[in-house]
């Protein structure tokens, strides 16, 4: 345990003199500051008006930006590794193989997670100064909904860093993994399910394999709980899941899908050969 935290200060003291740390907090933080700027809070759309506009905005920029920035960072950490010849140091030192990997994960998980959440938290510092209402339940569950995105995203994006044998090809994979998620959201399903004459809950379900679009979707219930805006496809959402049952869905299964990658990274790093 104590190797795993120091694997896990040491990733992120290495994050933190990084560049591309710098720009992972300027986006967020600056997104966060122009939202203001551009007065959304004193806004009112779809009855959601103050805070609750802002963070749905925030939401839906983060679904675009968050995934691409874990996945193509994340990728470096084994494969980048390997290259620079580190693994060879690692075998000489006393530092157990599942140590240093989960202490990557944890330190880089930190990294990722605490400027999202930084960002989130100065909204609602600033919104208590200028007493503007806080909705406590939504940033409570948009909280939790990034955390789980960083973290599903995370184990991906380690499961294609221990597979690939050099950098540049981890992040390759990467970038086609997301542009591939990209592609499997609502237009393209909609267009198969038409030209196919597919069942509908046959795409709602590959729909709901797709991380991107569980978290899209529980984006959307949380201000039109009826989810009119996806069509006959909310029939069979709320249905199978209810709006309860679906916003619990959206935490369970990405954490799932990142534990499950983060697992499967770890038995090929530990099987493959490290040098």
């Amino acid at each position: 345990m104590k190797d795993l935290w120091l694997t896990a200060k040491l990733d992120i003291v290495e994050s933190l003199r990084a560049r591309w740390f710098a720009i992972y907090s300027l986006v967020f933080g600056g997104l966060v500051a122009l939202l203001f700027i551009f007065g959304l809070t004193e806004s009112r759309v779809l009855g959601f008006i103050g805070l609750s506009r802002l963070l749905v905005t925030y939401i839906q920029l983060c679904m675009a930006i968050l995934p691409i920035f874990v996945l193509i960072t994340t990728v470096r950490s084994v494969a980048g590794d390997r290259e620079a010849g580190v693994f060879e140091y690692l075998l000489s030192l006393p530092v157990g193989l599942a140590a240093w990997f989960w202490g990557k994960i944890l330190g880089r998980y930190l990294v990722i997670f605490l400027p999202v959440f930084a960002a989130m938290g100065g909204a609602v510092l600033w919104a208590l100064v200028r007493g503007i209402e806080v909705p406590w339940g939504m940033f409570i569950y948009y909280t939790a909904l990034l955390a789980v995105m960083g973290w599903c995203f995370l184990g991906m994006g380690m499961l294609v860093s221990a597979l690939a044998r050099s950098t540049d090809v981890a992040q390759g994979a990467a970038f086609m993994l997301w542009l591939t998620l990209l592609l499997f959201l609502d237009l393209i399903l909609l267009g198969v399910m038409i030209q196919g004459q597919v069942q509908p809950e046959v795409v709602v379900g590959i729909a709901l394999a797709n991380p991107l679009q569980v978290f899209r979707t529980a984006a959307l219930a949380l201000f039109d709980p009826q989810l009119i805006v996806l069509g006959p496809s909310a029939y069979v959402i709320l249905d199978t899941f209810g709006v309860a049952g679906y916003k619990l869905f959206a935490l369970a299964y990405p954490a799932a899908i990142g534990a499950l990658c983060a697992g499967a990274g770890y038995f090929f790093f530990r099987r493959g050969d490290l040098p």
